[in-house]
């Protein structure tokens, strides 16, 4: 069975967030956060990331826009217009609408690790983009770091 890991960046040191991906093997970090540039992702901001990853743990660095939600979904999650439940139906459906499944290689997803911001995998669309994946693919464990 695969395995595919997921992690958000919100209250870790990057100690802590690069210790994690090494301890886990990871072979690559699927960044699928809307804004990657931002001033508040700290460590995070794509140029930033792609150098500390490569450099500390020779990972690859990948966006992948597709898995991100659109703006119009998550501005309605987080102005409390749409409920957490509302959000993940409309958040699947745009998977299923954009056949994720198709635009990434298995290889990439295996070690893979999918970057979000949120600190806890509950509320947030990578544990989504992870089981949506596990469902359509198969064969792919999702572990939470």
């Amino acid at each position: 069975m695969d395995k595919l890991f997921t992690i958000g960046f919100t209250k870790k040191t990057a100690e802590e967030f690069f210790s994690k991906l090494k301890q886990a093997s990871v072979r690559c970090l699927i960044d699928i956060r809307l804004n990657n540039s931002s001033q508040l992702a700290g460590f995070t901001k794509k140029p930033d990331l792609e150098y500390f990853l490569m450099e500390i743990g020779k990972i690859r660095y990948v966006h992948l826009p597709q898995f991100c939600p659109t703006n119009e979904i998550m501005d309605g999650y987080k102005e409390r217009r749409l409920t957490w439940q509302e959000y993940e139906k409309k958040f699947l459906a745009l998977m299923a609408e954009r056949q994720v499944e198709n635009t990434v290689s298995r290889e990439s997803l295996n070690f893979g690790c999918l970057l979000c911001s949120e600190d806890k995998p509950d509320r947030c669309h990578r544990s989504l983009v992870g089981r949506y994946l596990s469902a359509r693919l198969g064969n792919l464990e999702i572990i939470h770091l």
